[in-house]
């Protein structure tokens, strides 16, 4: 049997997503007591609440915030009875609790000094990140867990094969380069962040060029250069790459922030008898 720590252990060190169903509440005949857990992954389930409909059912739900990115918790009361296919007669409370999910999938395009500091960062959040470099020198022995390194000789093909809704961060070596990324990032104009390393000069050259190229101002407009947190001062590395992950945080936690919604409370979930036991 699958028990639902150690699968939990091993689904966060792979870094796949999943939720973690729990019994909170049970009312008369149950098929396992409150606290009896499972975990369930997009394409797995761990442990067992129990079985039948009512874990088929949870099962579903599941999926379903696996699949809509859902990172807030959510409860829900289950009558065991017929309309669940079940004989206990009972009811239960089940908390579903997101875990492991990737708020962000970012590619960083250039292994610099700015760069080797960044990724770290961004590997402890929440993300994916894409390391792109045509330079296989420049990358580190050893890469953070949940960071692909991609050597490439041409990194703007790589822009095809990023999701939407990516999180792209340019920063290579060479300023041609940055403007072919950024024509072709701005171009496909389906990111959820784009920043571009440089000063104020460098946007306002890049945009020159770039309207030359016939980019309007409202797209233009989306590219963040300067890049990183104004409040977040410094010219290190270190300092730039903490400047940078701020904002990326900021911006994912804005765009998470619009689809959350607040549970319901538990003494909601109760039948109306249980209730009132509790209010004495």
């Amino acid at each position: 049997m699958n028990y639902w720590i150690s699968a939990l252990a091993d689904l966060q060190n792979q870094g796949e997503p999943c939720v973690l169903v729990t019994i909170i509440e049970e009312l008369g005949s149950t098929p396992r007591n409150a606290g009896s857990k499972m975990v369930v992954s997009a394409a797995s389930t761990f442990d067992t609440i129990g079985g039948g409909h009512l874990e088929y059912k949870a099962m579903q739900i599941a999926r379903d915030m696996l699949a809509r990115g859902q990172q807030t918790t959510h409860l829900e009361r289950f009558s065991l009875g017929a309309s669940l296919g079940q004989c206990c007669g009972g009811a239960t409370v089940l908390l579903f609790e997101p875990m492991g999910q990737v708020q962000a999938e970012i590619a960083v395009f250039g292994a610099g000094h700015v760069g080797r500091a960044l990724v770290p960062l961004l590997a402890s959040l929440p993300c994916r990140v894409r390391w792109i470099d045509s330079r296989e020198q420049e990358f580190p022995a050893q890469l953070p867990s949940g960071v692909r390194k991609i050597v490439s000789e041409e990194p703007v093909d790589e822009i095809d094969n990023l999701p939407v809704g990516s999180y792209c961060i340019v920063m290579t070596h060479n300023h041609p380069l940055d403007l072919e990324l950024t024509a072709a990032i701005l171009k496909r104009n389906d990111f959820a962040y784009f920043g571009l390393i440089g000063s104020k000069t460098k946007r306002v050259k890049f945009e020159h060029r770039l309207r030359e190229r016939g980019f309007d101002a409202s797209v233009l407009q989306r590219m963040r250069c300067p890049l990183g947190l104004a409040e977040v001062k410094g010219k290190l590395p270190v300092e730039i790459a903490i400047s940078i992950a701020g904002e990326i945080i900021a911006t994912y936690n804005a765009n998470f922030g619009q689809h959350t919604a607040s549970a319901e409370p538990i003494a909601k979930l109760l039948p109306a008898s249980r209730r009132s036991q509790a209010t004495h």
